[in-house]
């Protein structure tokens, strides 16, 4: 069992920035890739970042590339998503995933996550 929580989320200008944690704790957290999933009112969640540990590998969806990235300590059990020029559609709660394995067809998919932490709210006002 792997147990995950965000924090960092908060109420910010268009334009601003936030950096999101993720804690991972349980006995074999250390080996599940991580990612990070938003979802606004009345929308789908939808995939963020992720990151491949093994790898080195790093995945954006197109609407974050350039503005969002996404880091880790794998020996502390933290990744990060560090959120600059932010802009009102980033408005959502924000969760923290992870999963055994990332494959590059399928990192986007919240099936492939097996586990997720309560999410934090992100809020950008214009």
């Amino acid at each position: 069992q792997v147990q995950l929580a965000e924090s960092g989320g908060g109420l910010v200008q268009a334009g601003g920035s936030l950096r999101l944690s993720c804690a991972a704790s349980g006995r074999t957290s250390n080996s599940y890739n991580m990612g990070w999933f938003r979802q606004a009112p009345g929308k789908e969640r939808e995939f963020v970042a992720a990151i491949r540990w093994s790898a080195s590998i790093t995945y954006y969806a197109e609407s974050v590339k350039g503005r969002f990235t996404i880091s880790g300590d794998n020996a502390k059990n933290t990744v990060y998503l560090q959120m600059n020029s932010l802009k009102p559609e980033d408005t959502a709660v924000y969760y923290c995933a992870a999963a055994r394995r990332l494959y590059s067809s399928t990192y986007y998919s919240s099936n492939n996550y097996e586990y997720w932490g309560q999410g934090t709210q992100v809020t950008v006002s214009s």
